[in-house]
């Protein structure tokens, strides 16, 4: 009955298919790749920016989650990462923890940053998002103040993470697989989110936000709900972080170029979509590492970010994904359009033909009355 009364639909739903099981293979190829990454390249440099490539595409999707989708632009995430960074700094300071246990801090971090989204949203959120940029700014700004002069974070000197004996040839790889686990759930969670009711209710906010509110939708639940989730997945980054560097000092804690990179990132992938800011990820990433070591001026790196942002912003601001996206697009239209009218033009020709038998009709006319 479908193929009879609907034949258009089930021939979408068949060329659906084959698009569906490249995106599946795709994204397991991605995984495999992702997964043998640090048994292949085994360079203590390489596998480093590995692990911050994977802490990135993490931070860089739960981003995503609030800001992409709900069109309030954070540049407050920062304070996130740094409070992660910081609780499972102080824990394990003054719990005297060491070996593998610290690696228990880290959902503790994610509550406390999110606990911290809480009262950040509380009072961020009650304004529209132009203000909002500027408050989180703000935001940022006092608690980074904070941990310069507060005495139970260092102050200046920072705090320094307990020593992990592990095998010198593979240290980094633990951290890679950890923060590739949390990149990956992210990720699962953000695409889970985008499906979902609260999903669309958050777009909704990012489209229209007094209709979204007029149509009965408790849109500062839903933003500070979507902020929560966000920081918890970035305040358990910093942890992670804290561990792998050994060490915490509130300029790197708590660096408004952290912001700025995440949010290059999901702008250059496409804001707003699942796959973005892992691409963005997974590309600016290891190419500013690149930059700062080829380069001994430090700030040409951030000199380059700042011209691919605004590059991003002016040629593609839409983000890769969707620009290209929209090129395929047109580009299949196109190509069906023109094979449209080939065989419409084909079918002229017949028709034409048909009605008007020509030379070759006349020249057997004599035969047939014969």
């Amino acid at each position: 009955m479908a193929v009879r009364d609907g034949g258009g639909w089930a021939s979408g739903r068949r060329g659906l298919r084959p698009a569906l099981a490249w995106r599946g293979g795709g994204i397991l190829l991605l995984l495999a790749a992702a997964a043998v990454f640090p048994l292949v390249f085994t360079n203590p440099l390489v596998t480093t920016i590995g692990v911050d490539t994977m802490i990135f595409v993490g931070a860089a999707s739960a981003w995503n989650i609030f800001s992409g989708y709900s069109g309030y632009i954070s540049l407050a995430h920062a304070v996130f990462f740094g409070c992660g960074a910081y609780t499972a700094a102080i824990a394990s300071r003054d719990w005297n923890l060491n070996g593998n246990v610290i690696f228990a801090m880290l959902p503790l971090a994610g509550l406390v940053a999110a606990g911290v989204a809480v009262l950040v949203g509380l009072i961020a959120l009650r304004v529209r998002r132009h203000t909002f940029v500027v408050v989180t700014i703000a935001i940022f700004f006092i608690f980074q103040l904070m941990a310069f002069n507060f005495w139970f974070t260092g102050g200046t000197s920072g705090i320094s993470a307990p020593f992990l004996v592990w095998n010198p040839q593979t240290y980094n790889n633990p951290f890679y697989y950890m923060a590739l686990g949390i990149a990956v759930a992210t990720v699962a969670l953000s695409w889970l989110i985008h499906r979902s009711r609260f999903g669309l209710q958050l777009r909704a906010i990012r489209d229209d936000e007094g209709r979204t509110t007029s149509l009965g939708v408790k849109t500062m639940q839903v933003k500070l709900g979507a902020l929560v989730i966000s920081a918890f997945v970035v305040g358990t980054l910093g942890a992670l972080w804290f561990y792998f560097i050994a060490q915490v000092l509130p300029a790197s804690g708590f660096d408004p170029a952290f912001d700025l990179v995440i949010v290059l990132m999901a702008f250059f992938g496409g804001l707003g979509t699942v796959a973005g800011p892992v691409l963005g990820a997974l590309i600016i990433e290891p190419a500013q590492q690149y930059f700062t070591q080829q380069f001994p001026n430090a700030f040409l790196s951030q000199i380059t970010l700042g011209a691919v942002f605004l590059a991003v912003i002016v040629l593609m601001p839409r983000g890769l994904i969707p620009t290209a996206g929209e090129k395929l697009t047109s580009w299949r239209a196109k190509r069906a359009s023109r094979a449209a009218l080939a065989v419409q033009a084909a079918g002229t020709r017949k028709t034409a033909l048909a009605a008007d038998p020509g030379p070759a009709a006349d020249a057997s006319a004599p035969e047939n009355l014969r």
